[in-house]
């Protein structure tokens, strides 16, 4: 039964939530205030964590920045329909996706979902041989990125995301098409998140992000890994 950590100071949302995904087969664990969040975690070690940007005690941003630094647990944030900064912030931080408040119960579960058929397996055997290009190498395997002979860590989608871009290397691909391979076909949100996944890889592999010359932007249609 997949383990999940609630993070929602509000508890009107969080019990309605707990009742659905308990109903769905996921096993539920709650914590309403920010300072409780990062023991929650160490203790239930959960599958994925859905973490509320505005909490008491400790902001989602900071859970965020934590969790991310100690693991690669994927993170789905709550937020206040206006509060695109945050929005922005949080996924900049490592959390791989956000669902706006008031929300659909329907569309975060599948979204939960979704990640969690994505996330990697520990077990699950690995044939893939490396893929390689601009100085960048992938290997699915080990699940190691080196850029110009160093190691750099990504989190889970960053990693997944600059897979999929290396092995088309020379290709573009589109908007559409990088969603469905990372995010899967069933992904209900918009294009921002890739956006903001893409900026952060840029952040990790670029020698210069605002001028890069690994992940090239192609206007009004997607990215080109360049294959140099």
């Amino acid at each position: 039964m997949p383990k999940l950590l609630l993070v929602e100071d509000e508890k009107s949302i969080a019990e309605g939530l707990a009742i659905t995904l308990e109903a769905e087969g996921f096993q539920v664990a709650w914590v309403k205030d920010g300072l409780d969040a990062i023991p929650a975690w160490e203790r239930v070690r959960p599958d994925l964590v859905v973490l509320d940007l505005m909490l008491p005690g400790m902001s989602g941003t900071e859970i965020c920045r934590t969790l991310r630094s100690r693991s690669d647990v994927p993170i789905i944030m709550l937020t206040a329909r206006e509060a695109e900064v945050d929005r922005v912030v949080g996924l900049e931080l490592g959390a791989d996706d956000y669902v706006t408040k008031p929300f659909s119960t329907r569309e975060l579960v599948a979204r939960i979902k979704a990640i969690l058929r994505r996330a990697p397996l520990v077990d699950a055997p690995l044939d893939e041989t490396p893929a390689e290009a601009s100085g960048v190498r992938v290997d699915r395997v080990r699940h190691e990125v080196r850029v110009d002979g160093r190691d750099v860590e990504l989190p889970p989608k960053e990693f997944e995301l600059l897979a999929v871009l290396v092995e088309h290397a020379g290709r573009v691909l589109t908007r559409g098409q990088l969603i469905d391979e990372v995010w899967g076909s069933d992904y209900v949100g918009d294009t921002k998140t890739l956006d903001v996944h893409i900026r952060r890889l840029r952040t990790r592999i670029e020698d210069d992000p605002q001028e890069p010359t690994r992940i090239k932007t192609v206007r009004g249609v997607g990215y080109r890994f360049a294959d140099r």
